[in-house]
């Protein structure tokens, strides 16, 4: 299933390999070293009530490539200039990465979706459509995202995965319209982590690479702890009781990219992929 599935990786992936803008130019606020170098190291930074700041442009660290190889044998078959999936997060390839085919819990009536988009190699991931990556791609994908807090508002732009998203922290409730590419979202303090409720998810992205289907029964919480100045950790649970059986949750670590910023991105000025994939 894997070297169907990495067809939709290469074409998501596809938006990883611009150039950020301004690259390189000294940031205000940034701590450094001696030598003039962020300090990824330094006290996590708070806003003025004393809250940890998430705002920077982060992206999600990869899996060590000899980890990928093992999860997903001949993974690095696919490799070529300027994307190797054996440096991606294995989230992004497989949301159930290290659980047993036969207790991945998706429903059985789901299982032939899966199967589907493995067998005509994942050539209608939306991405290949110049459609949305969703929750967790569009956050696996090693591509740039600003995160801008406010005081009652945490605001991210993605680099062409996905647009943008609004965590409102100002306590209101959940008032679902019609659904969402990215659902609706609002987030509350829990100490020093940020936990993100989101409901209201449209059913039309994948969960992973693979092909993962999700319904829009689907909820997700996410916590957010910035441990220190150039590090978030991030736990992902997701409970869809249209496509699974139980809950199941990630983890992964975002690093800060201090002195640049995330660039324009509009997938279909130059798109080159689909032609391709609608030849196989």
């Amino acid at each position: 299933m894997l070297r169907h599935a990495v067809i939709a990786v290469l074409c998501t992936a596809a938006v990883a390999t611009a150039d950020a803008q301004w690259h390189n130019y000294p940031a205000a606020g940034i701590p450094r070293t001696k030598d003039g170098k962020p300090n990824l190291s330094a006290p996590t930074p708070r806003t003025a009530d004393g809250k940890p700041d998430l705002s920077g442009v982060w992206v999600t660290d990869g899996t060590p490539p000899e980890e990928n190889e093992r999860l997903f044998p001949g993974v690095g078959d696919f490799a070529v200039p300027g994307d190797d999936p054996r440096a991606f997060n294995k989230f992004f390839l497989n949301v159930f990465a290290g659980y047993k085919n036969e207790d991945v819990p998706i429903k059985p009536d789901k299982l032939p979706i899966l199967l589907e988009r493995a067998k005509t190699m994942g050539k209608d991931n939306p991405t290949s459509h110049c459609l949305p990556a969703g929750v967790p791609m569009g956050d696996l994908l090693p591509i740039p995202r600003r995160f801008i807090q406010l005081p009652n508002l945490l605001v991210i732009l993605y680099e062409g995965a996905n647009p943008q998203r609004m965590i409102y922290l100002d306590g209101r409730k959940h008032v679902l319209e019609q659904p969402a590419w990215l659902g609706y979202s609002v987030g509350k303090w829990e100490g020093d982590t940020l936990v993100v409720d989101s409901r209201g998810f449209n059913d039309r992205t994948w969960l992973d690479a693979f092909g993962h289907p999700r319904t829009e029964a689907m909820h997700s919480v996410e916590r957010y702890t910035r441990r220190d100045f150039g590090h978030v950790d991030v736990q992902m649970t997701f409970d869809d009781p249209g496509a699974y059986t139980k809950p199941f949750s990630i983890k992964f670590t975002q690093t800060l990219h201090p002195d640049t910023d995330v660039i324009e991105s509009i997938c279909n000025e130059n798109e080159k992929d689909r032609v391709h994939l609608d030849a196989k």
